[in-house]
């Protein structure tokens, strides 16, 4: 090992280092980070309101779903490599550790592409697919054909995240977003303003902020990294073998992940045939408000999740279960007071947001000022719930995070939009998402104070 460390790369024991000094030390690179990532989507949301208007709002999101997808297969296989390799650190395999990388990257990298080439090769059929009307036909192609570039570059980030903060350079992470983040706020402006390309320069500007943020996460791996490396694998029946098993387990481990962002779309594409039904197009852009506002939520919430990931990994790896409980109730804490100070700004500052992506004359303006209050109220359910899921994945325990993550994006939601509002109004639409994570909560908190124990036994 170096005598010195990169000046960018902190000192982190997770064996016996303090833990509120650990998690501090990942979790604010990881949520300045996230947060600039999350910008990466309300950027575009801000211009393309501003220069294109309602209708250009709702086809960036009827799009916004495959984003996600490719976004969650990442997730998948960040957290779930991991985890894994939190583990095998933990017992000084150091060579499977780095096996376990390579294969997060190539496997994920493979699927994206089979996702990406088809919508290139279909855009008409995907977005139609996607839910798209014939008004917003035009502007959802323009936005599909020039993002999806940008997605395997997007996927490599993704990956390359939790990967990184693991290898001791959560600062390194935050930077990778940031800058990534930063370039696209002034490519958006130039594309979709000065030069007038519309939704087109909206998706252009962040297919190539995507793509700076994945290079920037390759150059590390290639000549940063001190510990998780790239390595050589065989093109041998074995190796092959071996490959497939492992994918299989990080796809497991970090399946929860991918249901998450796989349930935003559910929730999106539920959500917009729910109010495009009830409130026509101007119900789909106020509603697509929300949904920008929902990967900042997701990304506070997330953050706390993967900052307590590798300590609670690591010593789970250790069999020190004490650690892994004073990580826990570092994590709840940590999530209760983000969600709750998410769900404040965005209840307190709703015709500020509104106003940011929408003109004060528009009837979506008036439909998304009455309902993002209520729909603020997810945020303090949601960011326990995702503390929750991390913690089960943390510890391998990928069944409990996959049924969790499953009641909340998917079992809770459909019926919540298709009967609140059936049985209370308009307002039924904003409360599907609170009451499906408050729903999802109290069935967690059950579940957790009876089978803790067994868990700890087993």
């Amino acid at each position: 090992m170096k005598k010195n460390r990169h000046f960018d790369r902190d000192k982190l024991d997770f064996g016996n280092g303090s833990i509120p000094k650990l998690f501090k030390a990942l979790f604010f690179p990881t949520l300045v980070g996230m947060v600039f990532n999350a910008v990466l989507t309300v950027i575009d949301g801000i211009f393309v309101g501003q220069g294109v208007g309602a209708n250009g709002i709702a086809a960036v999101n009827i799009v916004a779903p495959l984003f996600m997808v490719v976004t969650g297969i990442g997730l998948m296989f960040g957290i779930g490599s991991s985890v894994v390799a939190s583990i095998r650190l933990a017992n000084k395999e150091f060579k499977v550790a780095n096996i376990i990388t390579t294969q997060a990257f190539l496997i994920s990298t493979i699927l994206t592409l089979l996702i990406s080439i088809p919508c290139l090769i279909f855009p008409t059929a995907t977005v139609r697919m996607l839910g798209c009307s014939d008004i917003l036909l035009p502007l959802a192609i323009d936005y599909l054909v020039w993002l999806v570039p940008g997605l395997v570059f997007l996927l490599i980030q993704c990956v390359g995240m939790m990967l990184i903060r693991l290898d001791g350079s959560p600062k390194y992470a935050m930077w990778c977003n940031v800058i990534a983040a930063t370039f696209n706020i002034g490519l958006d402006y130039l594309l979709v303003f000065p030069m007038g390309m519309g939704v087109m320069g909206a998706a252009l500007a962040t297919s190539v902020s995507c793509t700076l943020g994945g290079i920037m996460v390759l150059y590390y791996f290639l000549r940063k990294s001190e510990t998780l490396k790239f390595y050589r694998l065989e093109a041998s029946l074995a190796s092959l073998s071996l490959t497939l098993r492992n994918t299989l387990y990080m796809a497991k481990i970090g399946f929860a992940a991918c249901l998450t962002e796989l349930a935003m779309s559910v929730m999106m594409l539920t959500g917009n045939y729910v109010f495009i039904t009830n409130l026509g197009e101007n119900g789909v852009a106020a509603f697509s408000i929300a949904c920008y506002l929902f990967p900042v939520i997701f990304s506070m919430s997330n953050a706390v999740a993967q900052s307590a990931q590798p300590i609670i990994s690591f010593n789970y790896g250790s069999g020190n279960w004490q650690r892994v409980s004073r990580s826990l109730k570092t994590a709840l804490v940590a999530a209760l007071v983000c969600g709750v100070l998410v769900s404040l700004l965005v209840a307190g500052g709703t015709k500020w947001i509104v106003a940011m992506f929408l003109t004060s004359s528009s009837e979506a303006y008036a439909l998304a000022c009455h309902g993002l209050p209520e729909f603020a109220l997810c945020g303090i359910f949601f960011a326990l719930n995702i503390a929750f899921i991390g913690y089960y994945q943390s510890l391998e325990k990928a069944y409990r995070a996959i049924i969790f993550t499953l009641l909340r994006g998917v079992i809770f939601i459909v019926p919540m939009f298709v009967f609140l509002p059936r049985l209370i109004g308009g307002t039924g639409m904003w409360l599907a998402i609170p009451v499906s994570e408050l729903l999802t909560l109290i069935i967690i908190a059950i579940d957790f104070g009876c089978n803790h124990s067994k868990i700890k036994a087993e």
